[in-house]
C-alpha cells in the first residue's frame, strides 16, 4: 500500500477573469474547486493509473471535512487526523493573462494531533511505501521528515521524499527510493548554479552519494534526469502541449514514477512520471488517465 501524507491540504478554489483591476469589484469568467495539497495531488494520479493509496494528514472545520468527503468522492482511503481548532486552508488562485496566487495559511497542529498521526504510521509494514511531499506547516517541528523516517526505519518500507534544501538532506541517511528535487533547487542545495545535463548529473549523484537510491530532477521546458538505483543516467524531453496549470504537475511527475517502477523498468518509470506532469500542466486540474497514456506514446 502507498500512504501519502499532507500536512496541510486546502481547497483550491480556481478563479478565472478578465484582466484584474486592483482596488476594484472583479467578476469571475469561470470557476472550480479542487481538493488538493502535494500528497493528496499524488493519491488523485495514482488512483488515475489504478494504484491504491491511502491519503493522511491532518484536518480541521468544514473545510477540512469538505477535503476528506471531496478526495473519499473520488475513491482514495483517507484516514486524516481531525484538528479539534482552525480550519483547513483555502488557496485562491486568480488565472486572468498572469496567474496570481493567495494561500491561505492552514491550522495549526498540536502535539496531542501530531502524535495521532504517528500513531497511523505505526501500523505501516514491510513493502509498503510513504510519500512525503511538500512543505511544512510552521507549527510543526522543522525536522518533522526526520522524525517520521526514524520511526519507520526498522521496517522494510518504500520512502518518497519531494523536498527542498534541508527538508530533503536531513533524510538521506535514510535511504529514501526516490527523492525529486528541481535543476533549481538540487543547484541551491550545493550552492551553485548547474547548467547543463552532465552538472545536474554530477550533483544527482551527490544525492545517491549521500544516500538517496533514485534521483529524479525535473528541468522544466528541458525535461528531466533520472539517476537510477543502478547508477544508470536516463534523460526524457518533455510532451507537446498548451500548458494551462501550473498547479501539481510535480506531484503527478512522482505518481506517475511510483505507478511506472513497480518492475524496475526506471526508463519506462521515467517516461510515465514524465506523461503525468505533462497531463496536469494541459489540463485545468490533476492529469486523468487517458490523458497521461496519449502523452506517454509521445515519448
Amino acid at each position: 500500500m502507498v500512504y501519502t501524507v499532507t500536512f496541510n491540504p486546502a481547497i483550491d478554489y480556481v478563479v478565472h477573469t478578465d484582466e484584474m483591476a486592483v482596488g476594484s469589484v472583479n467578476r469571475a469568467k469561470d470557476e472550480k474547486i479542487y481538493f488538493g495539497g502535494k500528497g493528496i495531488n499524488v493519491s488523485m494520479v495514482l488512483n488515475e493509473l489504478g494504484i491504491r493509496s491511502k491519503a493522511l494528514g491532518f484536518a480541521a472545520g468544514f473545510t477540512g471535512d469538505a477535503i476528506e468527503k471531496g478526495v473519499s468522492e473520488k475513491g482514495i482511503d483517507t484516514d486524516f487526523v481531525h484538528l479539534e481548532n482552525g480550519f483547513s486552508r483555502i488557496n485562491v488562485k486568480i488565472k486572468s493573462g498572469d496567474e496570481t496566487e493567495l494561500n491561505g495559511q492552514g491550522p495549526a497542529i498540536d502535539d496531542k494531533s501530531l502524535n495521532e498521526l504517528f500513531s497511523k504510521l505505526d501500523k505501516l509494514t514491510d513493502g509498503d511505501m510513504i510519500v512525503l511531499a511538500g512543505s511544512i506547516p510552521s507549527s510543526m517541528p522543522s525536522d518533522i521528515y526526520e522524525k517520521i523516517l526514524e520511526r519507520l526505519s526498522g521496517k522494510n518500507i518504500k520512502a518518497v521524499v519531494d523536498a527542498t534544501k534541508d527538508l530533503l538532506m536531513n533524510v538521506l541517511k535514510y535511504k529514501p527510493f526516490l527523492v525529486k528535487p528541481n535543476n533549481h533547487e538540487l543547484g541551491e542545495m550545493f550552492g551553485v548554479t548547474l547548467k547543463t545535463n552532465d552538472e545536474i548529473a554530477e550533483y544527482a549523484g551527490k544525492l545517491k552519494d549521500m544516500g538517496a537510491q533514485n534521483v529524479l530532477v525535473s528541468m522544466a521546458g528541458d525535461g528531466a534526469l533520472l539517476l537510477d538505483e543502478n547508477g544508470k543516467t536516463h534523460i526524457c524531453g518533455v510532451c507537446k502541449g498548451t500548458v494551462k496549470n501550473s498547479v501539481g504537475a510535480g506531484d503527478s511527475m512522482v505518481a506517475g514514477f511510483i505507478a511506472g517502477s513497480g518492475q524496475g523498468d526506471y526508463e519506462y518509470a521515467l517516461k510515465l512520471g514524465t506523461a503525468a506532469g505533462g497531463a496536469t500542466a494541459f489540463s485545468d486540474g490533476l492529469a486523468e488517465r487517458e490523458e497521461i497514456f496519449r502523452l506517454l506514446e509521445q515519448l
